[in-house]
């Protein structure tokens, strides 16, 4: 990734943002895992007020489409949200001196990091570039052959969106 990454923000786009586990591994491989950040998910988005529009969560990475807010910068809302799912997943509260060499249960335990650093951010501007990361993002387990079809994945917005219910609510896209 490159030093210097230019981000757009101020003009209270929706942002696509993706980002990674530690090294690409599979931190958030376990229903456990997965619903903790679910969780996280939801107090920060409460906390901040953003409008989520739609998610996935993979067993290494994330994708949010979310509404940027001025008090809800995309930055602020992805720092407050990976911090606060690495500190839940390893059992520690805040502020414990030596963090990032605290133990992760299992495989995790040997890393040093729960996060890969920085994110990816895309500026949504229109409807038809908003279906095409929905349609990206709902797929994004099939095509890994974790499921045959995106209503069987838990972990993602496609239930709420086809059926009108799901493990998180979703805010509708108005322009």
């Amino acid at each position: 990734m490159p030093r210097r990454v230019k981000r757009y923000t101020g003009r209270g786009d929706l942002h696509f943002i993706a980002f990674s586990c530690y090294e690409r591994r599979p931190f958030l491989q376990t229903k456990r895992v997965k619903n903790i950040f679910v969780k996280i998910l939801e107090e920060v988005r409460g906390r901040f007020g953003f409008r989520l529009m739609e998610y996935v969560l993979m067993p290494e990475h994330v994708h949010l489409l979310i509404e940027e807010l001025p008090k809800a910068l995309p930055a602020r809302v992805i720092q407050v949200l990976k911090q606060r799912v690495s500190r839940k997943v390893r059992g520690k509260k805040r502020g414990t001196p030596g963090q990032l060499a605290l133990p992760f249960p299992g495989e995790v335990g040997q890393h040093r990091r729960f996060w890969q650093r920085r994110y990816f951010d895309f500026n949504v501007y229109s409807e038809k570039k908003m279906r095409e990361k929905l349609d990206y993002m709902h797929a994004n387990p099939v095509k890994r052959g974790l499921v045959s079809h995106p209503q069987e994945w838990p972990w993602s917005s496609w239930s709420f969106c086809e059926r009108g219910k799901g493990v998180i609510r979703m805010d509708k896209w108005e322009q």
